[in-house]
């Protein structure tokens, strides 16, 4: 049966990298039905918003999309598509594994780390209030008579909301994920020592939670330490769960250890849905030059036949992008030793040499399946 999937082109080189990794996942011999959904500054002139009301419904109503990148409108008013699609449709686990592979250009080997982010609070909650407004000075003005510890008149305030259903819900998400996929151990990220009622609340929920799976190592690490540590000996790392804000951070990180965020894929999940996207932005520049690597996309496209339970198709995907980067004949500018090497090739080619992959490693299937008499 046909997964059905909304199929969001998205804009500037979206559409070019969607269609490799809808290509690349068809040739998986997974079945889709494609439900192909607009979104992105190119339809606010003819829906008024980024996000029109149709493509919303299309995510809810299938479960599952593959979202190409998205330009946010500047000066509109409206924040982001990515924002909006995390809080419309409460996708509160992000998950952005980082993974080396051979032929990438970096200073590190061996990484593999999976940071899930929680989506929905911190300081990414959207509480903020204007400096110099009236709003603003009454909440200062409040706060101050509530403490010994003054906030200046005239500040920007910014509220960082932590709660423990939020916390439980990810952290039980990251230790569900783990076990799921055979990894060996979490961490739990904070500031506690300082953030003492926020982070502090986040660790104690981690420290409840760790004890459901004593299968499972668990740790806890400050925040600037797992900078440092990352940075030092990023092997020594699996799973981290983090709040919002530090998870936007480290995440990136992680993406410069493994070669940057062309080869780093996204997926935000919630409890009735899940959007699959590169977690770079739409480089409207390169836009039609056939120029743009595809990799985060296709793997993003990995990421989603797991969620799907195609576990089979997504291990052959990521095994025929392995082989594809490590020859290094068929892959675009940014993954040549020299990014002017005449011998790189463009976005639909190298999705191309991809389906190469993918059908060599069918036949030899097929074939070792004759000799065994199957």
């Amino acid at each position: 049966m046909a997964h059905r999937v909304t199929l969001i082109p998205g804009d500037g080189t979206g559409p070019e990298l969607t269609q490799a990794a809808r290509r690349v996942l068809e040739a998986t011999g997974v079945e889709f039905e494609w439900d192909v959904r607009q979104a992105g500054v190119e339809v606010m002139e003819k829906e008024g918003t980024p996000l029109p009301d149709d493509t919303l419904e299309s995510i809810k109503r299938n479960g599952t999309a593959l979202k190409g990148p998205i330009t946010t409108p500047i000066g509109t008013g409206f924040r982001s598509v990515n924002v909006a699609l995390r809080h419309e449709l409460e996708l509160y686990a992000c998950v952005r594994p980082c993974k080396s592979y051979p032929g990438v250009r970096s200073r590190y080997e061996g990484v593999d780390v999976v940071v899930v982010r929680e989506n929905t609070e911190d300081l990414y909650a959207g509480i903020e209030y204007e400096a110099g407004t009236d709003t603003a000075e009454q909440v200062i003005a409040t706060l101050n008579a509530l403490q010994p510890k003054q906030i200046a008149p005239g500040s920007g305030i910014s509220v960082k909301p932590i709660s423990a259903d939020a916390s439980r819900r990810i952290v039980r998400f990251a230790f569900d994920y783990a076990r799921s996929h055979g990894r060996r151990e979490v961490a739990g990220i904070t500031k506690a020592n300082i953030m003492k009622f926020t982070d502090g609340l986040f660790l104690s929920v981690f420290r409840e939670v760790a004890a459901d799976y004593p299968e499972i190592a668990s740790r806890e690490v400050l925040v600037d330490a797992l900078c440092m540590g990352l940075v030092q000996r990023p092997e020594e790392y699996d799973v981290l769960v983090l709040p919002n804000l530090y998870g936007d951070i480290v995440s990136d990180i992680t993406a410069g250890l493994v070669g940057g965020l062309g080869l780093a894929p996204g997926a935000n999940i919630g409890a009735d849905a899940a959007v699959f996207e590169a977690t770079h932005g739409s480089a409207p520049r390169y836009k039609g030059q056939n120029k743009a690597n595809p990799t985060a996309m296709i793997l993003s496209g990995k990421l989603m036949l797991d969620h799907l339970r195609e576990r089979d198709a997504a291990q052959r995907l990521e095994q025929a992008v392995t082989d594809v980067i490590a020859e290094g004949k068929h892959v675009t500018y940014d993954l040549k030793p020299s990014r002017d090497d005449p011998t790189a090739v463009g976005t639909s080619e190298y999705a191309d040499a991809i389906i190469a992959r993918l059908a060599l490693s069918a036949r030899a299937s097929e074939r070792t399946g004759l000799r065994n008499g199957n």
